[in-house]
């Protein structure tokens, strides 16, 4: 069962609406197209599958950190802050990047550019924590349907753009070189934050009281779950799809950089597009919005699928047309499941306590991921493609699991 959402006046803060998202898809052109040229360039260079996914260990582990912190910070001092600090240290990351030395070691060269994902970890995930929150901020008090729909507009766009930053990475590096893709992004972000800093004025997510940090890891029944939901989904995602599938298609399949870019670009360009209209697919004849059922039942859907695409797979029978169907459908299902999660999350928590709750809550997604993607280039390494899609589907599975212990009956702002 589902509540209706009280008849209440929809109308958002449009302005500050608009900026928080234009910062946020600046910021998102250059993360998916960092994230491609650091794969393909350093596999390109000789590195094996577990040596690349090292490369983004550091990446997710301080991305989990910084949404425990930041959605502390965002809370006493305000989500301008965390967003501009964020495109700020993005900038200084892509510049320390753009400065590895050629001639450098193997080892020296990792741990150079470990360091410099870290950055880019805590980059990401102040800017996604800043503009998630500050939806919250201008959508009004109880107005769950407005809510539902501004989350998946801003975060279907985000995922959109994210593709064309896979496709920008991948034809860069063809274009322009590894060194010269970067300098032309830190110009280019440099730009969004000037024009952040200049024209968003209002700022947002201040808690009216102090909250102590020990109230850092101290959440509702519904938050935990949901985070942990959120834990296994991305990591169910990324398993197969950080190091595993680009390795895939360019080293056995035989796919060009700018082809592989430009898969990831047309799939994660879905994936958006599907999330910004999930409220349309998901409207109910009564007004309703998504709760717990809505959570399980997608994630079940994309076990069975997942299951079903491994043993073809594993089969390799019509290999690349059935990968290729297949992942764009896998990310179809997971786009809905992806925004249902991003609705709860705003839906059980109040404004006064935004920025501390989403933080808490991609801190699971960067902790999912983490351990997605060190679990890619081990399974990739030892089982091939297949093992990573199985593993996909343990995740998945345990997703659903801990997805029963979400509330059957939304109740907004309980935290």
């Amino acid at each position: 069962m589902t509540q209706k959402p009280d008849q209440v006046d929809e109308q958002v803060d449009l302005k500050s609406y608009a900026l928080v998202t234009a910062a946020y898809w600046g910021f998102t052109l250059t993360d998916g197209a960092l994230r491609m040229l650091v794969l393909l360039y350093f596999h390109q260079l000789g590195y094996n599958a577990i040596q690349v996914a090292l490369l983004f260990v550091l990446y997710e582990f301080f991305g989990m950190v910084t949404n425990l912190i930041g959605g502390w910070i965002g809370s006493r001092y305000g989500l301008k802050l965390t967003l501009f600090s964020g495109l700020g240290v993005q900038i200084g990351a892509l510049s320390m990047l753009a400065l590895l030395p050629a001639t450098w070691p193997q080892w020296a060269a990792i741990a150079y550019v470990m360091a410099s994902q870290s950055l880019s970890g805590v980059a990401k995930d102040l800017t996604k924590m800043s503009s998630k929150s500050a939806i919250k901020m201008v959508v009004p008090k109880n107005a769950e349907g407005a809510l539902f729909k501004w989350v998946a507009i801003l975060t279907g766009s985000k995922n959109a753009l994210k593709g064309v930053g896979f496709f920008l990475g991948g034809a860069l590096l063809t274009w322009a070189g590894f060194a010269g893709a970067l300098w032309m992004m830190v110009g280019g972000l440099s730009l969004v934050l000037g024009m952040s800093i200049l024209f968003l004025k209002r700022d947002m997510g201040k808690s009216k009281n102090k909250i102590p940090f020990k109230q850092l890891l101290s959440k509702t029944p519904a938050i935990n779950a949901l985070s942990a939901a959120r834990f296994f989904l991305f990591g169910a995602r990324d398993v197969w799809f950080v190091v595993g599938l680009p390795l895939f298609l360019e080293s056995v399949l035989g796919w060009s950089y700018t082809g592989v870019g430009t898969f990831f670009a047309v799939w994660v360009i879905g994936y958006g597009v599907v999330q910004g209209a999930a409220p349309r697919f998901l409207r109910r004849p009564d007004g309703s919005v998504p709760s717990g059922i809505d959570a399980r039942f997608w994630v079940l859907v994309l076990v069975g699928f997942t299951a079903v695409l491994s043993i073809f797979v594993g089969l390799g029978w019509q290999i690349e047309p059935v990968l290729v169907v297949g992942l764009l459908i896998f990310g179809a299902v997971f786009a809905i499941n992806s925004a249902v999660h991003s609705f709860l999350i705003l839906a059980y928590t109040d404004s006064d306590k935004v920025a501390l709750n989403v933080g808490f809550y991609y801190m699971a997604n960067a902790g999912g991921r983490l351990l997605g993607t060190i679990a890619s280039g081990l399974l990739y390494q030892w089982f091939g493609l297949p093992g990573t899609l199985w593993g996909s589907v343990i995740f998945l599975i345990f997703a659903w699991l801990v997805s029963y212990r979400l509330p059957e009956e939304l109740e907004p702002q309980i935290a």
